[in-house]
């Protein structure tokens, strides 16, 4: 009698066999078309497994036990992004630029950002699980279809250009977030809590009209002397011009941000709907706290709460303009779908130029979701208790911006 192990074997044996058999049948079919196996593109090859048998077989197994049904989040996405992917980029795009700068109209000019952590936390769960849960899966293995199987065809050097496009995300945040700091004098990167030295710059400023000496009987001195007024009224001018300048920093760095979230935008919608749809709820939930952040930095910066608002308005034109850059180069650069042969992309594999806006966007959420946010949420204060709590309200917000993601 055959023991359930080697009843495994010999199934797998014969699942592999008649793919290879399949492999084989179809290779002969394009030779006798005049068309090697070599000049198969992804999109042919996925073809020619669906008419394998036991590929037909799984299909509908995976049908009988996997019945699609509609969800309530599905049937939203689908209001509201009913067209072509170019299309539902665009509309993307407006509804992750509008509202967020609309609330600004209610926050008070005096906001503090710092008070913003539990939707930072929330935010960074929604980065994390968006990139983590879809985005890297996508990348590397592909989207699921609810009617049919799918495999993957690994390739030389494939997993190594995504993986390189991916750190090159990344870098490019990094460098980003170096640059502003340097033109700063490392006051400031491009964060959510925006931290301020106002306190600091104070002290200084008061501390300076001070001037001690000893008088005959060793007692000492405290009154300030009336020349040195002028030096503290120049230094709070310099200091002043200097946070101003960080606020226009702020803006170009703001600007560029924007782009890549626009370019997030149109390099998900073009890998499924389902990856765009979700990619828009996290770039939505962390543009709420980001834009405040921002606006709280540009009214510090001498900014007016209208002049705040129209700046903000100039810079979620960038996300427009990556929007447009990302549909451009998914329409032109091609795609491993659309490719003619499996070797006739990047560096022998069937990887287009389109197919690395998707990786790229997984690793600039990588950096936002951690380096440029996660330092902030590990800032404590003095008073325990209240620390303690603050720290369990920040994690479930973020467990609970994560499970979105997994609706």
């Amino acid at each position: 009698m055959v023991s359930r192990r080697n009843q495994k074997i010999l199934s797998l044996s014969i699942f592999l066999g008649v793919i290879a058999w399949n492999v084989a049948a179809a290779a002969v079919e394009g030779e006798a078309r005049g068309v090697s196996v070599g000049q198969l593109g992804v999109h042919e090859i996925e073809e020619q497994l669906q008419k394998c048998p036991l590929v037909q077989a799984l299909n509908e197994h995976k049908v009988a036990t996997n019945p699609t049904t509609s969800s309530l989040s599905s049937q939203i996405f689908a209001v509201l992004f009913p067209g072509s992917p170019a299309v539902n980029a665009l509309l993307a795009t407006l509804y992750i630029s509008g509202p967020p700068n609309f609330l600004l109209a209610l926050c008070p000019p005096n906001i503090d950002p710092s008070s913003l952590s539990v939707m930072v936390a929330f935010a960074v769960g929604g980065l994390l699980g968006d990139t983590l849960f879809h985005l890297l899966p996508e990348i590397f293995l592909g989207e699921d279809e609810p009617d049919k199987v799918k495999f993957v065809m690994v390739e030389p050097n494939k997993n190594l250009l995504l993986g390189v496009a991916i750190l090159v995300g990344f870098v490019t945040f990094v460098a980003m977030d170096k640059a502003l700091r340097i033109a700063t004098g490392g006051q400031g990167g491009h964060d959510h809590s925006h931290g301020h030295s106002h306190e600091k710059v104070e002290a200084t400023a008061n501390s300076s009209g001070i001037e001690t000496s000893d008088s005959k009987d060793g007692l000492r001195s405290r009154k300030p002397a009336a020349t040195d007024v002028p030096v503290a009224g120049e230094k709070e001018k310099e200091i002043s011009a200097s946070v101003k300048l960080g606020g226009y920093l702020n803006l170009i760095a703001d600007f560029t941000h924007n782009i890549t979230d626009g370019l997030a935008l149109s390099s998900s919608f073009y890998a499924s709907p389902t990856i765009g749809a979700t990619t828009t709820v996290a770039v939505f939930f962390h543009e709420i706290p980001h834009e405040v952040g921002d606006f709280a930095l540009l009214i510090q910066s001498g900014f007016s709460k209208r002049a705040a608002m129209g700046a903000q308005f100039v810079t979620a034109a960038g996300a427009f303009l990556g929007t447009c850059i990302g549909i451009a180069v998914q329409e032109f650069g091609g795609s491993a779908v659309t490719a003619e042969g499996h070797g006739a992309g990047l560096w022998g594999t069937s990887l287009q130029w389109g197919d690395m806006l998707l990786p790229f966007t997984a690793g600039t959420f990588l950096y936002v979701g951690t380096v440029a946010v996660i330092p902030e949420l590990l800032e404590t204060g003095p008073n325990k208790a209240e620390e303690l709590k603050k720290t369990l309200t920040q994690f479930a917000a973020m467990f609970t911006g994560a499970g979105i993601m997994l609706a």
